[in-house]
C-alpha cells in the first residue's frame, strides 16, 4: 500500500523532479536561475539542485526562445529536459520554439520532443501584468502540444510524473497561488496522473462546474456556499486541458441539466468557450439552462490589490451564478 503524506503544492512539484530524476539520468532541469543556492524564483528547484548539482540542474540565460531551441536539440537527441520558465508571461518570447518547432516534429517527420515546459501561472500575489498570466489558451490551440493543470499537491505530483515520461512535449501551468497556501495528501513513489482523465471533485445533481487551475478551489467554496441554500453542485477538475475529458463533462451535464465553466484567464476566447461549444454541440438536449463562462476581464492584470481583485474571478462571483443558472 502507497504511502501518502500533507505536502504543499509547491513540494509535491519538487517530490516529482526528485523521483524522476532519480528513476531516470535522461531527465534534466534547465530555466532561469534554478541551480544554485538560489533554486528557482519560487524556490521550487533549490531541493532538486542541492540532490543532483549543476550537471543535470542548469542555469540558463534570460533567454526564453535559445533555451527551449535548445531543449527542443537536448529532446531530440534522447534527453528530456523539464524547462521552467520563472513566470508563464515569459513564455511568449519561447513561442517559436514551442508552437513552430516541437509542436509539429511528430507530425512532419514522426520525431519526438520529449520536453516538459513548467508555467508558473495565475495572478493573486500582486504581480501586475508581466506575472500573472494564463496563457493556456494558447497551446491549447496548438496541435501537437499536451497541456495540464493541477489544482491539487497529488496532481501537481502526478501530472508532473506522467508530463515527464510523455513523449510529446507538455506545457505544465502550475498556479502560483496554491504553491504555499495549500496542502494536500500525496502518495509516496511514482504514481503518475494519467494525462487526459478529468476528476470529479465535489458530487452534485442540480448544476455542473467545469473548471481547472486555482479556481477549482474558488469554485468548491461557492459549491458549499449554496449547498447550504438546497443547491447541489458538481465540480469537474479538468486537470488535462489537452487531452480533454470531454466524456465525464458531457455524463455530468447530462445528470445536471446546467454548467458553468469557470477559470482565472481572460474569458474572451478562453479554454471555457470551447468547453461552452462542446456542451452546445454535444448536450444541447440536456441542458436545462444556457451554458454560462466565468473568466478574467478582458484587461491586463492589474497592480492595484483592489483592481486585481476585481479583474479575478471570487467564489461569491461563482455563487452568483449558480444560483441564477439553477432559479433558469
Amino acid at each position: 500500500m502507497t504511502d501518502v503524506r500533507e505536502l504543499t503544492y509547491l513540494d509535491a512539484i519538487a517530490e516529482a523532479l526528485l523521483v524522476e530524476m532519480g528513476r531516470d539520468p535522461d531527465v534534466l532541469v534547465m530555466g532561469n536561475d534554478v541551480g544554485g543556492s538560489f533554486g528557482g524564483a519560487f524556490k521550487v528547484t533549490k531541493r532538486v539542485s542541492d540532490e543532483f548539482g549543476p550537471h543535470r540542474v542548469k542555469n540558463m540565460p534570460m533567454t526564453e526562445l535559445a533555451f527551449v531551441g535548445a531543449a527542443n536539440g537536448m529532446a531530440l537527441m534522447g534527453l528530456r529536459p523539464v524547462i521552467e520558465v520563472q513566470f508563464a508571461d515569459f513564455i511568449s518570447t519561447a513561442f517559436d520554439s514551442i508552437v513552430q518547432y516541437a509542436a509539429t516534429t511528430h507530425y512532419r517527420w514522426g520525431g519526438s520532443v520529449p520536453w516538459v515546459i513548467r508555467a508558473p501561472s495565475d495572478g493573486g500575489i500582486r504581480s501586475g501584468p508581466f506575472h500573472s498570466q494564463n496563457p493556456e489558451a494558447w497551446f491549447v490551440h496548438t496541435p501537437g502540444l499536451k497541456v495540464v493543470a493541477p489544482a491539487t499537491p497529488a496532481d501537481a505530483k502526478g501530472l508532473l510524473l506522467a508530463a515527464i515520461r510523455d513523449n510529446n512535449p507538455v506545457v505544465y501551468f502550475e498556479a502560483k497561488p496554491l504553491y504555499r497556501s495549500l496542502r494536500g495528501p500525496v502518495p509516496e513513489g511514482d504514481e503518475a496522473t494519467p494525462i487526459g482523465v478529468a476528476r470529479i471533485a465535489r458530487e452534485g445533481s442540480d448544476i455542473t462546474i467545469i473548471t481547472y487551475g486555482s479556481t477549482v478551489h474558488d469554485s468548491l467554496r461557492a459549491a458549499h456556499e449554496v449547498g447550504n441554500e438546497g443547491i447541489s453542485v458538481e465540480v469537474i477538475d479538468l486537470r488535462s486541458l489537452k487531452p480533454m475529458d470531454t466524456d465525464t463533462v458531457l455524463e455530468s451535464v447530462a445528470k445536471t441539466g446546467r454548467a458553468l465553466v469557470v477559470h482565472a484567464a481572460n474569458r474572451m476566447a478562453g479554454v471555457g468557450a470551447e468547453i461552452a461549444a462542446i456542451i452546445a454541440e454535444k448536450a444541447f438536449a440536456d441542458l436545462d439552462a444556457p451554458v454560462r463562462r466565468l473568466g478574467g476581464l478582458d484587461i491586463p492584470i492589474p497592480f492595484s490589490p483592489p483592481l486585481e481583485d476585481a479583474y479575478r474571478v471570487s467564489p461569491g462571483d461563482i455563487a452568483a451564478q449558480l444560483r441564477e443558472l439553477v432559479s433558469w
